[in-house]
C-alpha cells in the first residue's frame, strides 16, 4: 500500500454556497411571501433579465436562456414559476455584499457574502440558500476547507466546532444560526416549525435537526498546479484540519481514496477542472486562468445550483416521507394515513422525476447527485411505505365489510325465516305499545329486528355523511395548515 502523501493547493478565488432546509406552515405562505417582500426579497423569474448579474459577486452573470434550455420542460415550469400563485419554487432573493471575518482558534479567513435565497418549495418544505465568496488574494486549500468545515455548522455541539466568531462591522456573531436567523434571514424566523411533534403530515424536521449545511463550491487553483487524489478527496469530505491545527485527510489508505475519488468523479473536463459530489458537498476545482472560466462559474451559479437544490429537495421529501410513516401510530393516528399516501402520490407523481436535464452534462451530474444522496435507494423505501399503507387500509377496509356483512347476514336470515314479514297485526294503525310486554317469542324476535335494522340503517346513513363532511372539513383544513 503506497503511503498517502497530502499535497499543498493554493486557491486564487473561492465561491461557495450553503444550503439548508427547514418547514413552515402552508397557511402561512402567503404571509411569508409578504413578509420577504417586505424586507426587501425580490421574486425570482426568468422574465426578468435585470436579474442576471444581480445575486452573484462582481463580473459574474448568469443566463437565464441556459436555465430555460438546460431543465426539461416539465421541470423548468415547476422550478420557475412565472408569478406566485403557482405551488412550484418560488424563489426569493436578495443582495447583501457584506464582508464577514470568521475566526475560529486564532485563525482568520476574510468573506463576503453576495446574497441569500429563500425558495418555498412543495408541501411546506423550504431551503434558505447562501451565496459567499473569499475576499483574499490567495489561500491555501486546507484553510478554505477548514473554514467551510466550520461555518456550515449552524449550532455546534462538538468541543471541536465551539468557539467561533463571525465579526461584521461592529456586531459579533458567536454562531453561524445567529447570523442566518438573526441577520440574514430575519423574517423567516417566526415562520419556521419547530414543533417534534407532527402535525397532520406537515412536521418539522427533526431527521436534520443536528445536520449541517450542505455545501457547494468553485475553487480556483493558482499557477495551473496539478489537481491530485488526496485533494478531491479532502474536497469531498471537506478536510482542513484536525483538533491541533494541522492539515488533514480523514483516511490513511491510499487505495481507498483512489477508489473513493474514482467511484464519485465528473472528470469531463478534466485534466484542468473537476467536480467531486459526496453526501455534504458538491465541489468544483480548476487549475485554469480565473479569466478562462468565466462560463463554468457562471454555470455553477445557475443550471449546477438549481440541479443540486432539487435533487437536495427529492432527498429532503425523501427521508420527510420516510420518518413521517415511522411516526404514525396504527392506534391513534389512522385519520393521516391517507393523506400520508395522497401526499407521497402527489409528491412523485408531480415533482420526483429520474431525468431533469435533456444535455448529456446535466444527465451525467443528475446521476452523480442521485447516486450519492442514495435517492434511488430511499425512493425504494418509500415505494415500500406506500404498499404497506395500501396494505394496511385494505385490511382494515376488509375487517368492516366483514363486520357489516355478519350484520346484513343475521338481518336477511331473521328476514328469510319470517318470509321477509316483520309486520305484527299490533303495529298496524295506531301501535299500542302496552300489548308489547304480551308479545310471544317470535313477536320479540319481529319487534327486535325490526327496531335495531331501523337503528342500523340510520346510523350507517348518520355515519357515512357525517365521515364524507368531517373529510371534507380535516381537507380544508389539512391544505390551509
Amino acid at each position: 500500500m503506497d503511503s498517502l502523501v497530502i499535497r499543498p493547493l493554493d486557491v486564487t478565488d473561492a465561491y461557495m454556497t450553503y444550503l439548508f432546509p427547514f418547514s413552515f406552515r402552508e397557511k402561512d405562505r402567503q404571509k411569508l411571501m409578504e413578509q420577504l417582500e417586505k424586507h426587501h426579497f425580490t421574486f425570482f423569474t426568468l422574465e426578468k433579465e435585470e436579474l442576471q448579474d444581480m445575486y452573484y459577486g462582481d463580473d459574474i452573470k448568469i443566463s437565464h436562456e441556459e436555465l430555460e434550455q438546460f431543465f426539461l420542460p416539465f421541470i423548468e415550469d415547476k422550478l420557475f414559476p412565472p408569478n406566485t400563485n403557482n405551488r412550484g419554487f418560488l424563489r426569493y432573493s436578495k443582495v447583501v455584499e457584506d464582508y464577514f471575518t470568521y475566526e475560529l482558534n486564532d485563525n482568520k479567513f476574510n468573506f463576503i457574502i453576495n446574497s441569500v435565497d429563500i425558495v418555498l418549495c412543495p408541501f411546506g418544505i423550504g431551503i434558505i440558500t447562501i451565496r459567499a465568496a473569499m475576499n483574499q488574494d490567495q489561500e491555501t486549500l486546507t484553510r478554505i476547507l477548514d473554514h467551510i468545515s466550520h461555518f456550515r455548522v449552524l449550532e455546534p455541539k462538538l468541543s471541536f466546532d465551539k468557539g467561533s466568531k463571525i465579526h461584521y462591522k461592529s456586531k459579533v456573531f458567536q454562531t453561524t444560526n445567529e447570523l442566518v436567523f438573526d441577520y440574514l434571514c430575519q423574517p423567516l424566523k417566526p415562520f419556521i416549525i419547530h414543533d417534534e411533534k407532527l402535525a397532520g403530515y406537515y412536521g418539522s424536521l427533526p431527521y436534520f435537526e443536528d445536520e449541517r449545511m450542505h455545501t457547494s463550491v468553485f475553487l480556483v487553483g493558482a499557477n495551473n498546479t496539478e489537481i491530485t487524489e488526496d485533494q478531491l478527496f479532502r474536497l469531498a469530505h471537506l478536510d482542513g484540519m484536525d483538533i491541533e491545527g494541522c492539515e488533514f485527510i480523514s483516511s490513511s489508505n491510499s487505495n481507498y481514496v483512489k477508489r473513493y475519488v474514482s467511484d464519485r468523479i465528473h472528470d469531463r473536463w478534466a485534466p484542468n477542472t473537476y467536480i467531486i459530489a459526496s453526501e455534504h458537498t458538491q465541489a468544483t476545482i480548476s487549475n485554469k486562468k480565473k479569466e478562462s472560466l468565466k462560463q463554468e462559474i457562471s454555470q455553477f451559479m445557475s443550471v449546477h445550483y438549481y440541479n443540486l437544490m432539487l435533487h437536495y429537495y427529492y432527498k429532503i421529501m425523501l427521508l420527510k416521507v420516510s420518518f413521517e410513516h415511522s411516526e404514525v401510530s396504527w392506534a391513534k393516528d389512522k385519520r393521516y394515513v391517507e393523506e400520508l399516501i395522497e401526499l407521497i402520490s402527489k409528491f412523485y407523481s408531480r415533482y420526483y422525476f429520474e431525468e431533469v436535464s435533456a444535455r448529456s452534462e446535466g444527465k451525467e451530474l443528475t446521476q452523480q447527485l442521485r447516486k450519492v444522496f442514495r435517492l434511488q435507494n430511499l425512493f425504494n423505501e418509500v415505494k415500500q411505505t406506500v404498499d404497506d399503507l395500501y396494505r394496511a387500509q385494505d385490511n382494515q377496509s376488509d375487517k368492516r365489510n366483514n363486520s357489516l356483512l355478519f350484520m346484513l347476514t343475521i338481518f336477511t336470515v331473521v328476514s328469510g325465516i319470517y318470509g321477509m314479514n316483520l309486520v305484527i297485526e299490533d303495529w298496524k294503525g295506531k301501535t299500542d305499545w302496552a300489548k308489547v310486554p304480551g308479545y310471544s317469542f317470535f313477536e320479540w324476535i319481529a319487534l327486535i329486528t325490526s327496531l335495531t335494522g331501523i337503528g342500523l340503517a340510520i346510523a350507517l346513513v348518520g355515519y357515512t355523511c357525517g365521515k364524507g363532511i368531517y373529510n371534507r372539513y380535516r381537507k380544508w383544513k389539512r391544505d390551509r395548515s
